[in-house]
């Protein structure tokens, strides 16, 4: 499949495809738009089962970057980088050469950070070869997983205020979905706060981490839709809301750090036909790019998170309007950073 055949393709600025025999680097580059600023956005690396998924992958994660850096109020576009191969065995110096190569070859259009499958680590072996990168420790803002969790955090307080009038957490079940940077640290707040908690991963060693840490009970990853709870977090990949999960979920709210966790646009109707609040993931998952953005030599941890903390208002702001309107909330979401894309456009205009 073309790149301008792919469903998911919208409007993209540039999709740049990169070989580099030597290290074995294969990768894409997706910019959606440069409107706000310079596209930023991590780059994932999986082993993809072939190029379509990878590109599709790359598409669907630039276009909510645009999205989520829109609702946030940052200036910043939408990007995102792929790279087709497994992190736990593929990894290279010359690898992350060959990408930082790729990524100055854009010339500063893109910015890239950490995602799924990569590291900060990573990340400074890139900027060898580029300026182009953030979220690293020395002169950054460092792993901006712990932002991304908090924001997180803040987001499921308010889905339980909107759905379940209450304004406190302690003592509702969740269930958090993955245990990697982000959904780990997210199981640590949750867990300070009270809650009656259950974890999902494929790594069983995290899973007894968690229990022991913090009193979670394990579940496995395919019964996790099916619990009896309050909330359901999740925090690996995407595609987990789908017509099979939609059926089997007991929960009252979708609320994690995923990105793309609708299989498909439809599925944001089928959550709330099932009386289930879904928190739109670039929305609710936006505090990484919001402490990116505070990064650099006078980099302000508690102003930056401060700034995450806002997301709390946004996604009050997303349920309010998808309630009047009679919208969903993915709608609703979509509705504000598009008006707030289309005024960055009229005053460059």
């Amino acid at each position: 499949m073309g790149v301008f055949e792919n469903p998911s393709f919208d409007e993209h600025q540039t999709v740049a495809f990169h070989q580099d025999i030597k290290s074995g680097l294969r990768a894409i580059i997706a910019v959606h738009n440069t409107i706000r600023g310079p596209a930023v956005g991590g780059c994932r690396m999986w082993p993809y089962a072939n190029e379509d998924d990878a590109l599709t992958d790359a598409l669907r994660l630039s276009r909510g970057m645009s999205f989520k850096s829109a609702l946030a109020g940052l200036p910043f576009g939408g990007g995102k980088s792929v790279i087709i191969g497994d992190p736990a065995t593929d990894k290279s110096d010359p690898l992350w050469h060959a990408m930082g190569c790729f990524v100055e070859s854009l010339g500063g259009q893109y910015i890239i950070a950490e995602d799924v499958g990569t590291s900060p680590a990573d990340m400074e072996l890139v900027r060898r070869e580029t300026p182009h990168v953030a979220g690293i420790e020395e002169g950054g803002s460092g792993d901006p997983s712990p932002a991304t969790a908090w924001g997180v955090f803040v987001g499921i307080k308010a889905t339980v205020r909107t759905r379940l009038d209450r304004s406190d957490i302690r003592g509702i079940g969740i269930a958090v979905q993955g245990l990697g940077h982000v959904g780990y640290e997210l199981c640590r707040l949750l867990a300070a706060e009270g809650v009656v908690l259950y974890v999902a991963d494929i790594d069983s060693s995290r899973l007894t981490r968690a229990a022991k840490e913090f009193g979670a009970t394990s579940v496995s990853p395919d019964k996790v839709y099916d619990l009896d709870i309050d909330v359901f977090a999740p925090c690996a990949l995407g595609a987990v809301i789908n017509d099979d999960t939609i059926a089997r979920l007991r929960a009252t709210i979708v609320a994690g750090s995923a990105n793309n966790q609708l299989a498909e646009q439809r599925h944001a109707q089928a959550l709330s036909k099932a009386n289930i609040l879904y928190a739109p993931d670039y929305a609710i998952n936006a505090g990484g790019i919001i402490n990116i953005a505070h990064e650099g030599p006078t980099y302000d941890r508690a102003a930056a998170f401060g700034q995450v903390s806002k997301i709390y208002d946004t996604l009050i702001e997303i349920f309010a309007l998808a309630r009047a309107d009679g919208i969903t909330p993915d709608a609703a979401a979509e509705r504000i950073a598009a008006q707030r894309l289309c005024a960055t456009i009229n005053e460059a205009a």
